[in-house]
């Protein structure tokens, strides 16, 4: 018992030490990522969550219907995950500067926080995450590119205690 305890607190430690993306880091590109203007409209996702192992967990494609009023967007998104089950999620998202975002949702604790820079987008918060057998407590920091006018690349790193669990990562295709 005392090895595998070792062996883990080792992975663990190592998975921590991985590196990150930051808002600093160079623009791949010229394109400017404006959130309010990719998703307003509808947009289709697929993606997968995989645990710090490697291991492929869930499944899901995301329907997603955007609306901005200039000062708000709101993000109504369904998701259908491989197992046969179904969730929404509806995003209310404000922008609070001409870079700086905030948001909520249902399970989300406090306010999501955003910011962006050129192509990138970074999007943090704390979720009670429905999963197959209850919830789970989740920090969140979303990373979005974007690659073309109409594709948007989003990796998500996810803790709980402050320690990787996993991360999800998802393609966004503008609907036109």
């Amino acid at each position: 018992m005392r090895i595998f305890v070792m062996m883990w607190l080792v992975v663990v430690g190592v998975a921590a030490c991985t590196g990150k993306p930051s808002i600093d880091d160079p623009k791949l590109s010229d394109r400017v990522l404006k959130i309010e203007e990719f998703f307003d409209g509808r947009v289709l996702a697929m993606g997968q969550f995989q645990d710090t192992f490697g291991t492929v967990r869930r499944r899901f494609d995301v329907d997603i219907h955007g609306t901005w009023d200039g000062k708000t967007l709101t993000l109504v998104e369904d998701f259908d995950y491989a197992d046969g089950s179904e969730e929404r999620r509806v995003w209310r998202m404000t922008k609070t500067g001409p870079d700086t975002w905030t948001g909520s949702a249902d399970g989300v604790l406090g306010q999501a926080k955003g910011v962006a820079s050129g192509d990138t987008f970074n999007w943090v918060y704390r979720i009670d995450l429905p999963v197959p057998d209850g919830t789970l407590r989740v920090a969140f920091d979303d990373w979005l590119w974007m690659l073309s006018d109409t594709r948007v690349y989003n990796r998500a790193y996810m803790k709980k205690y402050g320690v990787d669990i996993g991360e999800v990562q998802i393609t966004f295709d503008k609907v036109r």
